[in-house]
C-alpha cells in the first residue's frame, strides 16, 4: 500500500509517499480501506519530534480515517452492528496516513447518513475530543450554572473549535469564541457563536464579562494554556471549569490558588491518544447515541477548509502551521 512516512523530524517536507505492507488486524481490530484521512495538530507535533505515538501504535501519522471495512474481528463487542463492506469512520492512535489502516472495532462508528467519506474522515478526532472535554470533563450544562451554562472556545476557527461551537450551540448553550482575524471571527458567528472575539485587538475577559452581566462563563475549552490560564480563571463564573487540551502558548502558568478555592473553580485537562480502547469505545457509544443522529439530520456538519491528495500531505501540514485555515484539512486517497 501507499503511505505517508515521517522520514526524519523536521518541517513539512519530511513527509514522503512510501510503500508499506498492508497492516494486519488483530483481535478486536478491523482493517479499513481508507478513502480519506483527517489532518490534525498532533500530526504536526509528531512530525516535529514532539509527540511520539503510544507503545504498539503505528509510526505513521494520522489519528482519524474514513473508508470501507475489508477485514477484521467482529466477534466481540460490536454495538453498532458493523460488518464487512460497511462505511465507517474511526479514531486511531496512529497509522491514518495510508491506504489501509487498522483500528479497534470499538473506536469505529458508521459513517453518518448523508455525509461523504471525506466529510466522515473529518469527524472522529474532533468529536471524540470535544465530547470528552466539554461535556464529560467540563460538565457543560451540568454544573453550578444549570442547564443553560455558557462556553468560551479558544481558537474557535480550528477543527476542534468549529466542532465545539456547533455542538454546544445545538444543545442550547450560549457560546463565545476567540479567533485571530475578522474573517475567522465571522466564521465562528456563522457557526453559532453569539460573539467572536478577535484576540489580537480585544480582551476576551472583558468581552465575556460584559456579555454575561459580569458573571463570566461556565466552561472554557483551551488549547493555548501558558499566560492565558490566569486570565481564563478570571473569566470563569463561580463554579466554572477550565479544560486544557493543548499547550500551544506554553505549559507553565502562575495561578492564584486562593481565588480558585474562593470561587470554587476547577482547572483540569486531558489528552486522548494514549487513553485505553475501553475509554474511547465508551465515547463512541455516547457520540452514536447523542451526536450521530444530529449529523444524520443535517443539524451538524463538518467544516472542511481544503481537501488535498494524499501525496500533498506536506502542503496540508504547511497550511496547518500557517493557521490560515478555518476548520478541517483532509487527505484523499
Amino acid at each position: 500500500m501507499q503511505a505517508i512516512e515521517i522520514t526524519r523530524f523536521g518541517g513539512p517536507d519530511v513527509l514522503q509517499l512510501a510503500r508499506r505492507a498492508i497492516p494486519q488486524a488483530g483481535p478486536g481490530e478491523v482493517l479499513i480501506k481508507v478513502a480519506a484521512s483527517g489532518v490534525n495538530r498532533p500530526d504536526v507535533f509528531q512530525r516535529q519530534g514532539h509527540y511520539a505515538p503510544p507503545p504498539g501504535a503505528s509510526d505513521l501519522p494520522g489519528l482519524e480515517v474514513a473508508g470501507e471495512l475489508v477485514d477484521g474481528d467482529f466477534s466481540g463487542d460490536n454495538p453498532f452492528g458493523l460488518e464487512l463492506g460497511g462505511a465507517v469512520c474511526a479514531l486511531l492512535a496512529g497509522g491514518g496516513y495510508a491506504e489501509y489502516a487498522v483500528a479497534p472495532l470499538a473506536q469505529c462508528l458508521p459513517a453518518p447518513a448523508g455525509l461523504s467519506l471525506i466529510e466522515a474522515a473529518a469527524l472522529p478526532e474532533n468529536y471524540f475530543t470535544v465530547w470528552s472535554n466539554v461535556f464529560d470533563r467540563g460538565l457543560l450544562g451540568r454544573g453550578e450554572g444549570g442547564a443553560h451554562e455558557t462556553l468560551l472556545v479558544q481558537g474557535g476557527s480550528s477543527g476542534i473549535g468549529v466542532t465545539a461551537i456547533q455542538l454546544a450551540r445545538t444543545f442550547g448553550h450560549r457560546v463565545f469564541a476567540t479567533a485571530g482575524s475578522a474573517e475567522k471571527c465571522a466564521a465562528c458567528v456563522r457557526l453559532g457563536a453569539e460573539r467572536a472575539i478577535n484576540y489580537r485587538h480585544e480582551d476576551f475577559v472583558a468581552v465575556v464579562k460584559q456579555a454575561t452581566g459580569d458573571r463570566g462563563v461556565d466552561v472554557i475549552l483551551d488549547m493555548v494554556a501558558g499566560d492565558y490560564i490566569p486570565r481564563e480563571l478570571d473569566a470563569l463564573a463561580e463554579g466554572g471549569r477550565l479544560v486544557l487540551i493543548a499547550t500551544l502558548g506554553g505549559s507553565k502558568a502562575s495561578i492564584d490558588a486562593a481565588m480558585i478555592m474562593r470561587r470554587r473553580l476547577t482547572l483540569t485537562g486531558s489528552t486522548l491518544r494514549a487513553r485505553p480502547v475501553a475509554f474511547k469505545g465508551a465515547l463512541a457509544r455516547q457520540l452514536h447515541d447523542k451526536v450521530w443522529p444530529l449529523l444524520g439530520a443535517g443539524k451538524l456538519r463538518p467544516v472542511i477548509h481544503q481537501v488535498f491528495p494524499a501525496a500533498g500531505a506536506a502542503q496540508a501540514h504547511a497550511l496547518m502551521e500557517s493557521s490560515a485555515h478555518i476548520g478541517k484539512l483532509v487527505l484523499e486517497w
